[in-house]
């Protein structure tokens, strides 16, 4: 007797494992991350991680397209922050 003799294993004919259609777990279904989002005090920033909660929303395929949305605007964030003149700490000349 073979491995597949002694297990049940769910053909073609039974995709789901026998459960009832209705109550199968779907992992493709939108399930909230739980990810906690904490404010950055960067008003653009804190949007796209915002833009994150969408993904509990969507089917895991949709996750795709929110992350690189998300990626692009923080690393025009980054980008900005290289390229904008913002204030410059003042350099401190004395030596302790």
């Amino acid at each position: 007797m073979g491995m597949s003799d002694s297990m049940p294993v769910p053909g073609p004919e039974d995709p789901d494992g026998g459960e009832p259609a209705g109550q199968a777990y779907d992992p493709a279904a939108p399930a909230p991350l739980g990810v906690r989002r904490v404010p950055t005090g960067d008003a653009g920033v804190d949007a796209l991680l915002e833009r994150l909660g969408d993904v509990d929303h969507l089917a895991a395929d949709g996750h795709l397209g929110v992350y690189e949305d998300v990626h692009r605007g923080l690393r025009d964030a980054l980008t900005a922050l290289d390229t904008r003149p913002g204030p410059q700490p003042e350099p401190h000349n004395h030596r302790s």
